[in-house]
């Protein structure tokens, strides 16, 4: 057969047609497989770009959803209160000695390295310093700032940089109790600020969210946040410092100091004031100033010009569990008045030296340096209760509280005894070296000027008579030297293995 016979052919024709219908069908199954592959790429580009809450399980979206809150908390207070702070820049003129020491390479690995007062007086020159304050008022046109005492210092120029970034000339208003570190500074702005909220620092808790914002190394507006790690930190500061610190983990470095510590709702709670460190910078031991122990300061020093702090004339000391049990007292409640001032109102109201102090106006006194700060802040000319243990038993007296005078509270002449005393039984004693089957009291201090100094009391005497009364308890020295009917004291004293007589001194 013909080829063309057979291209007409039946049989042909039917085998081409399903050819086709494979090659058709091929194509058609291709086209699918395409489709389908692409529809399941671009599902898994989909699921691949979905954020990862929105598959989380349940219970940890409610976890996210409270951490966001918290987050816009944070976001929330680092907003209202950064305005508030400004950078404090200074400039102080100092003088300080030199010495041929200070030309060689390891001076400054070794700052503190004296040079034994042969150094010369260098020229004076001006240092900058800076730090961070708080707005805490706005009179019109007058901003005033709150900051530290070592912040402000004694500058020749200051000047505040705020939020904005606009710098303002500024001024020292004053500076509250040297003891508390404490200053205020002003300056002028036609435009209104935002003024702090200061909150309520004695409600502050262990373990509540701490934020403090502040300029460290001069970077403007920085927010750490952390939480309080401990209350009532009296004890550690800085120069004498009597504040019951805010501790915290929230970073604070150099130039934070002025700042602002404030709690979850904006509210300042403290005034970042030291660290703790052994580098120099934060190592999660800050300390802050509780605010309420600045609130007296700033209204003194807005109103009247100058801080007023209340005097009552007693010379503190804390005591040891032996010798609070020989006075009946508990030595965790309470501060002994080791020596009173010649008429001061504690002297006026009948307060004697060896008296417990429990509470002031009601308040529990739990330290020496809690009654000094309440005390301070106590109104100028107003009478406070003062309630005490007197030889084992309670009393209530009544003292006018007078504004302190540095030079009247620094003259040891006016203090009697002027000695502070302990019992011999005291943990703090080394018992190996004292006298075998010693009796008496053991001298811990003895103030310049004082009487005690003026007899010729030292520290280490073990007093065992007074007035040639044996004594045996701390008690009985206080009895003895508060005996009204006795015009003079002497004391008989072990020491360096004598027994030695004081001279004798006259009552006024």
């Amino acid at each position: 057969m013909s080829f063309m016979k057979r291209l007409y052919s039946k049989k042909f024709f039917i085998a081409n047609l399903v050819l086709v219908g494979v090659i058709a069908g091929f194509a058609l199954a291709y086209t699918g497989f395409s489709r389908s592959a692409a529809r399941s790429a671009l599902g898994s580009v989909t699921a691949l770009a979905e954020s990862p809450a929105a598959s989380a399980p349940a219970e940890v979206k409610v976890a996210l959803s409270q951490a966001e809150a918290v987050q816009s908390a944070f976001r929330y207070v680092a907003e209202k209160v950064k305005p508030s702070i400004v950078e404090v820049r200074i400039v102080e003129r100092v003088t300080k000695k030199t010495s041929p020491l200070d030309q060689l390479p390891w001076r400054f690995n070794f700052p503190d390295q004296g040079d034994n007062g042969d150094g010369q007086d260098s020229a004076p020159y001006q240092q900058e310093g800076l730090g961070s304050g708080i707005i805490v008022r706005q009179d019109g046109k007058t901003v005033y700032v709150l900051t530290n005492n070592h912040v402000a210092g004694e500058a020749s120029k200051i000047t505040v940089i705020t939020s904005d970034e606009k710098e303002h000339e500024a001024t020292l208003v004053g500076k509250g109790d040297s003891r508390r570190d404490i200053a205020l500074v002003k300056f002028e702005s036609s435009e209104p600020v935002t003024v702090a909220t200061l909150g309520d620092s004695s409600t502050v808790r262990v373990g509540d969210w701490a934020i403090a914002i502040g300029s460290p190394f001069g970077l403007v507006s920085s927010v750490t946040a952390g939480i309080v790690s401990a209350v009532g930190r009296d004890q550690g500061g800085p120069d004498g410092n009597i504040s019951d610190f805010i501790q915290t983990d929230a970073a604070i470095n150099k130039g934070n100091s002025g700042g602002a510590l404030v709690n979850i709702r904006g509210e300042v709670i403290g005034m970042n004031t030291w660290i703790a460190s052994t580098t120099g910078g934060s190592i999660g031991l800050g300390f802050a100033l509780p605010i309420n122990n600045a609130k007296k300061a700033i209204s003194d020093l807005i109103d009247k010009g100058e801080y007023q702090s209340g005097w009552i004339g007693i010379g503190l000391s804390n005591i040891d569990k032996a010798t609070a049990t020989e006075l009946g007292a508990d030595p965790k409640k309470g501060a002994l008045a080791a020596s009173i001032f010649k008429k001061s109102p504690a002297d006026k109201a009948g307060i004697l030296p060896g008296d417990i102090i429990l509470k002031v106006n009601g308040q529990d006194i739990k330290s020496t340096e809690q009654l000094v700060r309440i005390v301070g802040d106590l109104p100028i000319g107003k009478a406070a209760s003062v309630e005490l243990i007197r030889d084992g038993k309670a009393m209530t007296l009544n003292a006018t509280i007078e504004k302190r005078d540095e030079k009247v509270a620094s003259t040891d002449g006016n203090y009697f005894p002027g000695v502070i005393v302990i019992s011999l039984k005291s943990e703090d004693l080394d018992k190996d070296k004292l006298p075998k089957d010693a009796k008496g009291v053991y001298v811990v201090n003895v103030s310049d000027k004082s009487p005690g100094s003026i007899v010729g009391l030292k520290a280490g005497d073990i007093i065992t008579e007074i007035n040639e009364k044996a004594i045996s308890t701390v008690r009985d020295f206080y009895r003895l030297i508060n005996d009204a009917s006795a015009k003079k004291i002497a004391f008989t004293v072990q020491r360096d293995g004598e027994t030695v007589t004081t001279l004798a001194y006259v009552k006024k």
